[in-house]
């Protein structure tokens, strides 16, 4: 399934190696902050099996603790995660040709640098055999640079403070990623008016400036590649 002896499968999981660091200092201080929040060690244990999802997982904790109904909880949960809606629409070009299991199985284990790095190394969204053991390659190393730690920060949540606030290598390694994919005009235009949007849009229950900074950046990427000048016409208006 996970094509692990494919040369791709070892390349995806060497590229993430760079940064499996702060994903596990992610995870470790997420592990921490679920005990810290009250959460049993089986309750936690569960969380970071099936929820698997970071920021929901650090946005929901608060919640939990406060006794919010189950809808509100979910429903910030699903406002955090709807990046996972346009990942999962670029990535659609090059895995719509697998079983529909197949891709709920990719889905579950994708992630925001699985994403960063498999659209650097496959720009152009034509189908070919050897991204879907890339792609395995990353997200099985992410899996478990995320489990590991996160499984120690639960066990070990008397000794390790959240003051450390060490998660934030997590964030600083996306932040170096997604800078290195910031090479054209409209991405560097798309990225600032995220940037501008989430901030702007703070204040926001849920973390839903999240969402905002998307919104804003899909509409500009579209309204820049509409108003992008065509190829030009022959002259006599044919071709």
């Amino acid at each position: 399934m996970f094509g692990w002896r494919h040369p791709e499968f070892r390349r995806g999981a060497r590229e993430m190696a760079g940064i499996l660091p702060g994903i596990g200092a992610w995870g470790l201080i997420t592990g921490v902050a679920m005990i810290k929040a009250g959460l049993s060690v089986p309750a936690a244990v569960a969380m970071t099996l099936f929820v698997y999802a970071g920021s929901a997982q650090l946005a929901a904790l608060p919640l939990i603790t406060a006794g919010a109904p189950l809808w509100v909880i979910w429903a910030t949960a699903f406002c955090v995660n709807l990046r996972f809606v346009i990942f999962s629409a670029q990535w659609r070009p090059y895995f719509a040709v697998y079983p529909r299991a197949e891709r709920t199985r990719m889905a579950f284990f994708s992630g925001d640098l699985n994403y960063i790095l498999f659209m650097r190394r496959f720009p152009d969204p034509v189908p070919a055999p050897e991204q879907k053991p890339y792609f395995w390659g990353g997200a099985v190393s992410n899996w478990f640079a995320w489990q590991i730690p996160s499984m120690l920060g639960i066990a070990m949540a008397d000794v390790i403070p959240t003051s450390w606030g060490i998660g934030f290598a997590g964030t600083l390694a996306l932040i170096g990623l997604a800078c290195s994919l910031l090479g054209s005009r409209s991405s560097l235009v798309a990225a600032a008016v995220a940037g501008c949007a989430a901030v702007a849009a703070y204040a926001l229950p849920l973390r839903l400036n999240i969402v905002v900074a998307i919104a804003a950046a899909v509409a500009i990427g579209l309204l820049m590649e509409r108003t992008r000048p065509g190829p030009a016409t022959p002259v006599g208006g044919t071709r």
